[in-house]
């Protein structure tokens, strides 16, 4: 599972009161804390007015790049944002998005030709997000085949289908089920990925949905997830769901995250 850590977005009160104060520290440990989970990439989202946003993610990213190494996952929903922070950048990261809506991937994918940047693609374009699983499927080979003129392969693109939340879409799971069937029929090697919390907004006792989503969505095969990697509950439904399918030899992966107290114990 490639984990994108989730905690260091300007929509978290902590990290807004942090970033507003420019608290170096508070953001450091927050990224630290993360790459020590077990974070792949590590998510960064200024949440902040929009004249602003530019000098913030900046600074989120001379912050957070001087104290880990795990790569960064640039987030906003302004694509000349990403672009003009893009150069602060010194290794290769991931992409926080394109969709099918305005230009936004004539904007930022330009940037990933030469080099090794992922990117997230969302199922979504000018009218929202589709109701329909096929009109997704149909997004979605917009946008790979839109990469493909820059060099991009399947392989770095994430593709989020946008899961509804549950108590609104009774067939969300069922939905994203089928999308993934659909778009990996397609393309073999692409990542399909999902925010957590999505399906569980309205529903009481969260996190026990998220933790059974996860679990069904990785038999699906989802590989790739914005979420929280210092959640011990969480990271060990993953390393189960691993085991448990047949993905972890011998279950060392499963024991080791255990022995570096990554994952919690479910019994004595």
């Amino acid at each position: 599972m490639i984990i994108i850590g989730e905690k260091i977005n300007g929509a978290i009160p902590q990290v807004k009161e942090a970033i507003e104060r420019r608290d170096a520290k508070f953001i450091a440990q927050r990224a630290v804390k993360q790459q020590q989970a077990g974070a792949d990439f590590i998510d960064l989202c200024a949440g902040t007015a929009p004249e602003r946003e530019v000098e913030t993610l900046t600074w989120l990213i001379e912050v957070v790049q001087d104290v880990t190494e795990t790569p960064l996952c640039l987030d906003s929903p302004n694509p000349r944002v990403i672009e003009a922070v893009f150069k602060y950048v010194t290794k290769p990261g991931l992409i926080n998005s394109i969709s099918e809506e305005g230009d936004k991937c004539e904007i930022l994918l330009p940037l990933m030709a030469g080099n090794n940047w992922e990117v997230i693609g969302l199922t979504c374009d000018n009218k929202g997000i589709p109701g329909d699983v096929q009109a997704k499927v149909e997004i979605a080979k917009t946008m790979v085949e839109k990469a493909a003129k820059f060099g991009v392969v399947p392989e770095r693109i994430h593709i989020d289908p946008c899961i509804m939340a549950l108590a609104t879409d009774n067939d969300a799971l069922l939905k994203l089920i089928r999308e993934i069937s659909e778009i990996r029929a397609l393309y073999p090697s692409i990542h399909i990925t999902s925010g957590l919390s999505n399906i569980s907004f309205g529903l009481p006792a969260r996190a026990l949905m998220n933790k059974t989503f996860m679990t069904l969505a990785i038999q699906a095969g989802m590989d790739s997830a914005v979420m929280d990697p210092t959640n011990r509950d969480m990271m060990g439904t993953i390393f189960a769901a691993y085991a448990l399918l047949g993905k972890d030899k011998h279950c060392r992966a499963y024991s080791k995250a255990f022995r570096q107290g990554k994952i919690g114990a479910l019994e004595n």
